[in-house]
C-alpha cells in the first residue's frame, strides 16, 4: 500500500490501528475503536434479518484492527489494569489507514522513537484520531501546529499558552483535514459518531443505523448542552 485513500469508496479491507505508547493508556479513550466493529462485515454478517436487512447488510466494511506496541512483545497497558496483546511493532505495522490514539499518563513524553511512528502514521493515513490528551504526543510531533485542534476543556487556555501555533477551541470534538481532536475521554464518542456519519452516513445507511440502535450521544460540539 502506498499513500493514503478514499476511506468512503475503500475497495479493500481498512486498516485501523490503535497506538499504544509506553505508558498507561486510558481505555475509554480508545472504546471509540469498537465503533468500526458495529460496522464490520465480521459483526454485521451474524445478525438476522430481523434485526437488520440486507440491504443494510450489504453496506458492512472490511475492517482489520491492529493493536501496535513499540515491539509487540510487551502488553500494552491500560487504565483498569488491562492488557492488550499486541498484534504489531512499529516495525512490522502494515500502513494503517485510521489511526485512533488516546491519553497516556500526565507528565509521559513521548520517546523520540515513538514520535516518529506517529509522524509516520499520520503521513500515510487518510484519519488519525485524538482522543483527549493524546493531544500532548501529537504537539511533540509538531502534527498540530497551523491546525485547529481541541483537548481536555480545563486545559484550553494552557495549550493557547504552550503552542500559539495551534488555533485552540473550545468543543467536543474538531477536526482539520485528517486530523480529528477531542475534548476529554467521552468526547471519543461524540466524535466516532459524526466521523461515521461524514464517511459512511446519511439516512438510510448502515452508520445511521448503528448510531441510532447503539444510542451513540447526540450533544453539542460547543458544549452548549453542558453543566
Amino acid at each position: 500500500m502506498s499513500g493514503p485513500f478514499d476511506l468512503r469508496k475503500p475497495g479493500r479491507p481498512i486498516h485501523v490501528g490503535v497506538v499504544l505508547l509506553n505508558t498507561v493508556t486510558e481505555h475509554l479513550d480508545i472504546a471509540p475503536v469498537g465503533f468500526f466493529h458495529s460496522i464490520s462485515t465480521d459483526f454485521v454478517k451474524h445478525l438476522p434479518d430481523t434485526i437488520m436487512p440486507e440491504e443494510l447488510k450489504a453496506q458492512a466494511l472490511d475492517v482489520i484492527v491492529h493493536w501496535v506496541t513499540e515491539d509487540a512483545t510487551t502488553p500494552g497497558v491500560l487504565t483498569g489494569n488491562l492488557r492488550v496483546v499486541p498484534t504489531d511493532s512499529f516495525a512490522t505495522c502494515p500502513q494503517l489507514d485510521i489511526v485512533l490514539m488516546g491519553a497516556g499518563q500526565i507528565g509521559y513524553q513521548a520517546t523520540s522513537t515513538e514520535k516518529e511512528f506517529i509522524r509516520k502514521c499520520y503521513a500515510e493515513c487518510s484519519a488519525f484520531l485524538s482522543v483527549c490528551g493524546a493531544s500532548d504526543p501529537l504537539l511533540a510531533t509538531g502534527i498540530l501546529d497551523g491546525k485547529v485542534a481541541t483537548g481536555p476543556r480545563s486545559l484550553i487556555p494552557l495549550f493557547r499558552q504552550m503552542a500559539p501555533g495551534t488555533t485552540w477551541v473550545e468543543k467536543r470534538w474538531v477536526s482539520d483535514g485528517k486530523i480529528w481532536t477531542t475534548g476529554t475521554l467521552l468526547n471519543g464518542l461524540d466524535m466516532i459518531a459524526a466521523f461515521g456519519r461524514e464517511m459512511w452516513g446519511g439516512e438510510g445507511s448502515l452508520v445511521e443505523h448503528m448510531i441510532r440502535t447503539g444510542h451513540f450521544p447526540t450533544r453539542n460540539v460547543d458544549y452548549e448542552d453542558a453543566l
